[in-house]
């Protein structure tokens, strides 16, 4: 089965996820007890509910007298209010547990998350996440806010009616309690049904949610291409399987449920002819009949809820695995306990112990494969890189251009070998020491829904307001800020959709220099951008190049002649190093990829 499938094929409980998950629980013990005890008074409640129509039925209305009446009428509303103030209780306590546990499961899954590799979020679907942190944790605080009370009430209200019937009348009661075994044969049966049912319904459901999401986010693609047609052809489709299951879950529900009101009918049906004869031969007091009716009509309801309760807990099995697998989860790059005693951990940094970087980065005999690969990136890799150097990573699209800076930033660790940054091999100090430290600026940078001001912040959240301005000044991000109604204060909207490429780059930028690295990482945009944009890059990346070790993951060479060393990535692998000079003196891979490149260039000019 695949390991993003919504939904597991589990039909029976396992108790170890549960008991991992009782850390959650415990501290809400006190107000879990509470939900429980309560819901015991209520069923007590409830079960005394027919004796006072026993009683009502006995002396006033066979004996036509309203004798002791009014006292009868305050003990009955006594109840009641007594009822409606547990009730009330109990729903605040209950509401409260499901908030707190739900709270606190997702804040150690969002915490977990800050914690795991860069490759758990390039390898796992964004919507399992999601669906993890927000979904899976709300039905776990559901069921055990609700479904816990509901067993209770349940079990004490069928344990109590049935006690009280066999008081009433032995005979009749084995006549409902002979219907309750053939109940809850049918009832297994069809939740089991309806359990499989309700899974492919979710499943189906997901398939429409994601397509609906597709197409929402892909509508400019969809009609550039003109493809609406076809878009909407698979929307139909993943529609009808949604229809399908719907009916299918209706129809199981619409041939349950009668079958239940069939036999809850029946044993009513002989319990009313059987007292009914009992009455009128005097056998059995009215009262008393109309008390059992009463017990074995509202027996039926309790039996079914035990038999969804159930079910209900079997389906949410594969949340609760999913959910403490998240949490259990690993991450493939970790600092040891030595470290983050000295240097924290990245939600509790100890600033205090972090030493300053230079930037002088080492790749000492360093072979790489991937986590999920078996073919040797790198091997026996050495390379120097005093502080201050520009590093130039040239290739084809798909080369592995990111696999240098992806180690050098400790988004991955070699298989073998060292890397040390300042002389040190970077295992022994914290990731965020050195990732606090490092400038990264994306193809197409990511900025947060926010203002322009507070996107930039984020490189350097202890500056200052007029640092934040004096950064956005170097690449004019002030020229951006003022052609908008709020200035700095104006929104970007998700992920910066209100703003061009080139805008977001240099936002993105000064976000860089605000956060004064020193390291600086740039992955050169590919897309398109304008004249006069495209100089205010430059010159911000200009800026931030000046003293600072760096890395430019290059798709023009044109700009990388001036860079003090040149890696040449195929196939994943560095097959030259050197300066431009050097490299086109040799007429390698590089003299090809840069004469190739250049006569495109030329030819575009020439075509314009």
């Amino acid at each position: 089965m695949n390991y993003y499938e919504e939904d597991s094929n589990n039909s029976s409980i396992d108790i170890k996820p549960w008991l991992k998950l009782l850390r959650f629980f415990a501290p809400y013990r006190g107000k879990i007890a509470g939900v429980v005890v309560l819901m015991l008074f209520i069923a007590s409640l409830d079960l005394s509910m027919p004796l006072f129509q026993k009683y009502a039925v006995d002396n006033f209305i066979v004996k036509k007298s309203t004798e002791n009446l009014g006292l009868f009428a305050l003990s009955y509303a006594a109840v009641l209010v007594t009822m409606a103030a547990l009730v009330n209780i109990f729903a605040r306590l209950a509401i409260e547990v499901e908030m707190h546990i739900g709270k606190d499961l997702r804040k150690e899954i969002f915490t977990h998350l800050q914690n795991l590799s860069l490759s758990y979020f390039n390898t796992t679907p964004v919507g399992y996440i999601l669906a993890r942190t927000l979904s899976d944790t709300n039905k776990i605080g559901t069921m055990i806010a609700w479904s816990i009370a509901d067993v209770f009430w349940s079990v004490t209200y069928v344990a109590g009616a049935f006690t009280a019937m066999f008081l009433l009348n032995a005979r009749l009661a084995a006549v409902v309690m002979a219907v309750i075994p053939v109940m809850a044969a049918v009832t297994v049966y069809f939740q089991k049904k309806m359990l499989l049912a309700s899974r492919k319904l979710r499943k189906v459901n997901s398939r429409l949610t994601g397509s609906f999401n597709e197409g929402i986010t892909g509508a400019r693609t969809t009609k550039a291409l003109v493809i609406e047609k076809k878009s909407l052809e698979e929307f139909k489709t993943v529609s009808r399987d949604m229809e399908s299951s719907s009916i299918r879950m209706a129809r199981l529900n619409a041939v349950y449920i009668p079958i239940i009101v069939f036999f809850g009918s029946a044993a009513t049906a002989i319990v009313l002819a059987r007292g009914g004869t009992l009455a009128m031969e005097d056998a059995m007091k009215i009262g008393t009949l109309s008390a059992f009716l009463a017990y074995a009509i509202n027996i039926f309801e309790p039996v079914q809820q035990l038999a969804k309760t159930y079910t209900d807990v079997v389906a949410l099995q594969a949340n609760v695995e999913r959910v403490t697998d998240l949490l259990e989860m690993e991450p493939l790059i970790k600092d040891s306990d030595e470290v983050i005693r000295v240097y924290g951990d990245s939600i509790n940094p100890r600033k205090e112990n972090w030493e300053e970087i230079t930037g002088e980065i080492e790749f000492r005999n360093v072979t790489f494969r991937y986590p999920d690969g078996d073919e040797e990136v790198l091997k026996d890799f050495n390379l120097r890189i005093p502080a201050g150097t520009n590093v130039a990573i040239v290739g084809e699209t798909g080369a592995g251009k990111s696999t240098l800076v992806n180690l050098a930033c400790r988004f991955f660790e070699p298989t073998t070998g060292e890397i040390l940054v300042d002389g040190k091999d970077y295992r022994e100090r914290s990731q965020l020491w050195l990732h606090s430290k490092i400038g990264y600026v994306l193809q197409n940078p990511h900025l947060f829904s926010g203002s322009i001001l507070e996107n930039i912040w984020y490189g350097n959240l202890d500056a200052s307001r007029d640092d934040v301005i004096k950064a956005a000044e170097i690449v004019s991000v002030n020229n951006i800020a003022e052609k908008l109604q709020h200035g700095y204060d104006s929104q970007v909207g998700e992920g910066g959709d209100k703003l061009s490429t080139g805008e977001k780059q240099l936002i993105s930028i000064a976000r860089a220099i605000l956060a004064k690295p020193r390291i600086f990482v740039l992955d050169e945009a590919t897309s398109s951008i304008d004249t006069q944009t495209e100089k205010l890059i430059q010159h911000g990346i200009d800026y931030l190049l000046k003293g600072r070790t760096s890395f430019i993951i290059a798709h023009r060479l044109s700009t990388i002649k001036k860079a003090d060393v040149i890696l040449v990535v195929r196939d994943g692998k560095i097959v030259e190093q050197g300066t431009h000079k050097s490299l086109i003196e040799m007429k390698g891979y590089y003299y090809e990829l840069y004469t190739r490149q250049f006569e495109e260039e030329k030819t575009l000019e020439v075509l314009k």
